[in-house]
């Protein structure tokens, strides 16, 4: 049945994807909402909200306000806010930018973002960061804007250097992988969203490669190659900590995650295990560089490809096993934050 869920929670939106992408940049985020979009983010959707600081606001808008577009209010409280966080000696040099999030309802009033921007920069003196998010989409997607929106605003040519940029770092595509993680599979390298800011975003003119983890950092990618000419490559190398000996002799596999970590483990196997016949599945957007995906829209997509597949190993979830009762092949858990809700210390 379209859009019933027995099993699986409501995936994060967009909104909640361009919020994490945000949350250690430096920035002072306003999700243009009521309230409701900004408790689910920080209640739900952000696994770092209890453990890390960062200043998400929510715009509070009133019904007759959101109808009317009464953006003067809106600016007046960014001022508020700005002034107030400059004002705490704890945040007063953490704040290098604003970010205005759209939500559905500056998404359905037409709500012009540039404009609103510009207007922002004026009044606060900060550069104003606008990602015109719908609520209609998963967090990917404005993930995706968000990574593309920081670029376009900050990066600049810088001199090259021997570092290597990582895009698509969020928490709710990766477990919680350190600095030391990242400098061990790449060399030294700058993960953007793993405390960074704006001074790592101008720099990136200067990155040899950079390497896209996740499907949402790939728009970004191609900009950066086409300003700057910088290569760039997909792949996650944590993918292989998914592997275990029983992926050698397996001869039908299922792999659901998101794109860019199903492509590298797919790689991965079939390395070791030329015979296998992988299909790949996923809940999430599937670029065509990561190969060929089964799209799953509805519970009953899984269930129903889990039956007719005959798999002798499935790579997802674990939350996701409920949705297939009758499966007899192996089973490994591939946690994945966007679609349980599930962290490594959970």
């Amino acid at each position: 049945m379209r859009g019933l869920r027995k099993v699986l929670t409501p995936f994060a939106p967009d909104q909640s994807g361009a919020v994490s992408v945000l949350y250690s940049m430096g920035a002072l985020t306003v999700v243009i909402d009521a309230g409701g979009c900004t408790g689910n983010i920080c209640g739900f959707d952000e696994p770092r909200w209890h453990t890390a600081r960062s200043a998400v606001f929510s715009a509070g808008l009133r019904d007759i306000d959101a109808i009317l577009g009464r953006d003067d209010l809106l600016i007046r409280k960014l001022e508020w806010a700005v002034k107030a966080a400059q004002s705490d000696p704890a945040s007063r040099n953490r704040i290098r930018f604003t970010a205005l999030v759209g939500t559905p309802v500056p998404a359905v009033i037409g709500t012009d973002y540039d404009a609103l921007a510009r207007i922002a920069e004026k009044k606060t003196g900060l550069k104003c960061v606008p990602i015109p998010a719908s609520g209609m989409k998963h967090y990917d997607s404005g993930a995706e804007k968000a990574w593309l929106a920081l670029f376009q605003k900050f990066a600049a040519a810088s001199e090259k250097t021997d570092r290597v940029g990582v895009i698509g770092y969020t928490p709710l595509d990766f477990d919680e992988q350190t600095r030391a993680d990242f400098d061990e599979a790449f060399g030294p390298c700058t993960v953007y969203g793993l405390d960074t800011g704006v001074e790592a975003l101008e720099a990136a003119g200067g990155v040899r490669e950079n390497v896209v983890i996740a499907p949402s950092g790939i728009a970004a990618a191609q900009y950066l190659e086409r300003k700057f000419g910088t290569p760039y490559r997909v792949c996650d190398p944590f993918a292989g900590a998914l592997l275990r000996p029983q992926t050698d002799g397996a001869k039908k596999i299922l792999i659901v995650h998101q794109a860019v970590t199903a492509s590298s483990l797919e790689a991965l196997i079939l390395a070791r295990n030329p015979e296998a016949q992988i299909t790949k599945a996923s809940w999430f957007m599937t670029p065509a560089s990561c190969g060929s995906f089964i799209a799953l829209r509805e519970e009953d997509d899984f269930t129903e490809l889990v039956q007719k597949g005959g798999f002798d190993l499935i790579v997802a979830d674990e939350v996701m096993r409920d949705l297939a009762p009758d499966c007899k092949g192996l089973w490994i858990d591939a946690r994945h934050f966007a679609v349980s809700g599930r962290t490594e210390k959970t």
